[in-house]
């Protein structure tokens, strides 16, 4: 396993089916649907060429605008900032091109089945994520009240470490059903699936994940909750979720989300600027090499939307930063959703009240990072007294909490991300400027390494990201709180719109805030293929009958729906 404390289930039977993120509030196998020959649907003929408005150039709109082109249609992107969202890759400057560093998304799991399509459509590649304990990172140290533990494997750890491990294990098989949920999901098991997380749902809606903890007798120790909160599992700690609803917590187990990550290599945003350009084999309707930036004049998105309403004939008007307005049967909105209510003046009647509701009631977590380019990957270096790494990985209680060491081979220029924080965390950085974090980050990992000049070996500016005080963000990602099933239910099942009143059919949300499984990028192109099947659906289109999409089946597979009163 990958993690400082392990998962609930061990993978002794390498052979057994790989798991996807298709559920379990909406099994759908969007991997299938995507590799299918037959293709993702079409639209009449009458209406190729139709455009239609697509807002923010994060992965969403670009897989929605990249395959809305394909059938046809004319996407326009419209972008406040850069192509790429929280794919944000960014240099040093004065420094080697080849070193890069993730201000977001930087690491993916296996079970992101439609975004691997996605990556292998471009021609990039992966490598394995150096996360705690994983089979990429030489070595670990946990580091909690002050008093540090160097581990090369799970089985390097004090023993309470693995009575943490078997507490979680507990907790999850007693609680959750892990083990059915794991086996169903594996097999595709879609009415086992249903079954399983319909009756959670509707047990553990109201659920904090420390609850859920609290709530086993496996944990009942404070000291083990505490340690679990700070070392967590995959990535590292997760006390900071601590108040979300424990099913956001269950999507990312049972789907193995945080498990066997890889980074792509030369970074992450290369994966939208790549579907920017990229002219695709099979179109209709447009010439063979035509591309979504031969479609924008200049080859650059429109700018930033400052106004959106409703006009006659139920369209969509679209207003720019330029004062451009134009007027659109369908839009997909894949940006941040509280820009609809801040950044962007719009009409009540875009959605139903019920929807605007949820969008308010939305809990972003915050997120920072800080990144330092260094001469060469010395924390490889042995220490002459231990035979350990000189450095490792760390995973602390001090301000730092997560630090990851990224190299390209021994000999070459690499990286580190001197911390990577989440909520209050996050917040207690939000004052300071890079260089006056990284002297704080210095002064930490100095107490945890005192014989390690890590700032010798420092050979440019540090970058840094507040996602919560970026503009366009307001925040990392999305995380329910308990109570709010039912809000991200309306979110997500808003492309099917036959179940809307007429006037509040043709803009389709979309973006990872909208998805079940926020914070991946998975959940980004899955709800953006949701709404190229509603955009399609609403300009009178099909899929072939051998490949149905998620609209087609939605009545099978419908999330679970709870009272409202």
């Amino acid at each position: 396993m990958t993690s400082t404390v392990p998962s609930a289930v061990e993978h002794a039977d390498e052979q057994q089916p790989p798991i996807t993120m298709f559920g379990p509030d909406f099994p759908y196998a969007y991997d299938d649907f995507l590799a299918h020959p037959a293709g993702l649907g079409q639209v009449p003929a009458t209406e190729h060429g139709s455009e239609v408005a697509v807002i923010g150039g994060g992965l969403s709109g670009i897989v929605a605008a990249y395959e809305l082109m394909k059938m046809g249609l004319k996407p326009v992107v419209y972008e406040a900032d850069r192509i790429g969202g929280r794919l944000r890759t960014v240099g040093f400057e004065g420094c080697d091109p080849s070193l890069t560093a993730e201000m977001g998304a930087m690491r993916f799991p296996p079970s992101s089945t439609a975004l691997q399509h996605y990556i292998d459509l471009v021609g990039l590649r992966t490598r394995p994520f150096p996360n705690p304990l994983s089979a990429a990172t030489p070595s670990t140290v946990v580091d909690l009240k002050g008093e540090s533990h160097y581990a090369e494997t799970a089985a390097d750890l004090p023993q309470v470490y693995r009575d943490v491990a078997a507490a979680w294990n507990k907790c999850l098989e007693e609680g959750a059903d892990f083990s059915d949920m794991n086996r169903a999901m594996r097999e595709r098991d879609v009415p086992r699936i249903r079954e399983i997380w319909s009756r959670l749902v509707e047990k553990l809606d109201n659920q904090t994940f420390y609850g859920f903890l609290c709530d086993s007798e496996a944990f009942r120790s404070f000291r083990h909750r505490e340690i679990f909160g700070q070392v967590g599992f995959g990535t590292g700690g997760w006390d900071t979720d601590f108040p979300n609803s424990i099913l956001e917590i269950l999507r990312v187990v049972y789907t193995e989300a945080d498990d066997h990550h890889r980074g792509i290599v030369g970074g992450s945003q290369q994966l939208p600027l790549r579907l920017w350009e990229r002219e695709p084999e099979k179109i209709v309707h447009w010439a063979q090499g035509t591309s979504l930036r031969s479609l924008h004049v200049n080859g650059e998105p429109r700018p930033a939307v400052t106004r959106l309403h409703r006009a006659a004939g139920n369209r969509i008007t679209v207003t720019d930063a330029n004062g451009d307005i134009r007027t659109y049967r369908a839009a997909v909105f894949t940006a941040q959703s509280w820009m609809l209510l801040s950044k962007i003046a719009c009409d009540d009647s875009l959605f139903p009240i019920d929807h605007w509701t949820a969008i308010e009631r939305t809990h972003y977590m915050e997120s920072s990072k800080l990144f330092v380019p260094v001469d060469r990957p010395f924390w490889l270096d042995r220490d002459e007294k231990t035979g350990r790494d000189v450095m490792s990985m760390t995973l602390t209680d001090r301000m730092t909490r997560g630090t990851y060491l990224l190299d390209d081979g021994p000999d070459r220029p690499a990286v580190i991300c001197l911390s990577y924080t989440w909520c209050d965390d996050s917040l207690k950085w939000l004052p300071l400027s890079a260089h006056e974090r990284m002297e704080v980050m210095l002064k930490s990992l100095g107490e945890i390494y005192p014989q390690v000049d890590i700032r010798k070996h420092i050979i440019g500016n540090p970058v840094t990201v507040s996602w919560e005080n970026e503009p366009y963000f307001m925040g990392a990602f999305k995380a329910n709180l308990p109570g709010h099933y039912r809000y991200q239910r309306r979110l997500f099942t808003h492309f099917m719109q036959d179940r809307l009143p007429d006037g509040k059919r043709g803009i389709f949300l979309a973006g990872d805030d909208i998805s079940w499984t926020a914070g991946w990028a998975e959940g980004a192109v899955q709800t953006a293929l949701n709404a190229v099947w509603g955009v399609m659906h609403h300009f009178g289109g099909e899929t072939d009958r051998t490949n149905p999409g998620p609209g087609d089946v939605y009545d099978e597979i419908a999330p679970v729906e709870l009272p409202e009163d």
